[in-house]
């Protein structure tokens, strides 16, 4: 397993799903997180279960929409602990996935786009300030395999996605010889609530989905946290401007 002890790391997103499996395997490596969430209820309780387990970890409450909250999270971090080592930017929403483009509302792309884009250029403006100072420091952020590939009446979703990978790369050039590591990964289906909603909306999207899967099956929350981990920690010292593909070989097809 890859270590962070000594390590400072800050999860988005990280209330529920691949955000709290992440600040969980993060704390189990070593690592002191802050839990950054719109869901305070869901961010204390990731944070009560770091705790539990004998880690560190504060709730910051952010919605990453707001470009103050994203440099509030990252002050209030380095007042914490004083120093950012890793930071995931998991936070994300994902629209609707009814519609064609051609039917598909402008609001709805404004919304996805606020969060999936901006919200992530707030949150890396912020946490590259903090690294730039100290000469080192990890960023992971959370894109999908609609980053990489196509998805059908997913328009706007994928747009934000290929988005988060393009930035990703670019930044990673900025930085690459400051110290500084940027990567993101694409996960595909996964089992967490916003897959579990899109079951309970159509019970037959767990077969269509696993189907769509070479290895038959939903990818889980701690599967891509241990990525996350790996990719904010030394051992992917050499790992710079990656997207990588999390997808029971989705893309390779």
């Amino acid at each position: 397993m890859a270590e962070m002890i000594g390590k400072v790391a800050l999860v988005t997103g990280a209330a529920h799903g691949i955000g709290r499996a992440s600040a969980l395997a993060l704390a189990q490596a070593g690592a002191a997180v802050c839990v950054a969430d719109i869901d305070s209820a869901g961010g204390e309780g990731t944070v009560r279960q770091i705790l539990d387990t004998g880690g560190r970890a504060f709730f910051a409450l952010c919605d990453v929409r707001q470009a103050e909250q994203t440099r509030a999270m990252v002050v209030a971090t380095l007042a914490e602990y004083g120093r950012l080592d890793a930071a995931v930017n998991n936070a994300g929403i994902a629209g609707s996935f009814e519609h064609r483009l051609h039917e598909a509302g402008d609001e709805m792309l404004d919304a996805v786009l606020a969060v999936n884009l901006r919200g992530l250029w707030h949150c890396m403006k912020a946490e590259l300030d903090a690294m730039l100072a100290q000469g080192s420091g990890a960023i992971v952020n959370m894109a999908s395999v609609a980053g990489l590939i196509g998805a059908p009446k997913a328009a706007a979703y994928t747009a934000s996605k290929h988005a988060v990978v393009g930035i990703t790369k670019s930044a990673a050039l900025d930085y690459a010889r400051a110290g500084l590591r940027i990567n993101a990964v694409c996960p595909a289906y996964t089992d967490t609530r916003m897959v579990q909603a899109a079951v309970a909306a159509d019970p037959r999207m767990a077969a269509i989905m696993a189907r769509a899967i070479p290895m038959g099956r939903l990818g889980t929350a701690d599967e891509i946290a241990a990525a996350v981990v790996w990719l904010c920690s030394d051992a992917a010292s050499f790992v710079t401007g990656h997207a990588l593909a999390l997808d029971g070989g989705l893309v390779a097809i």
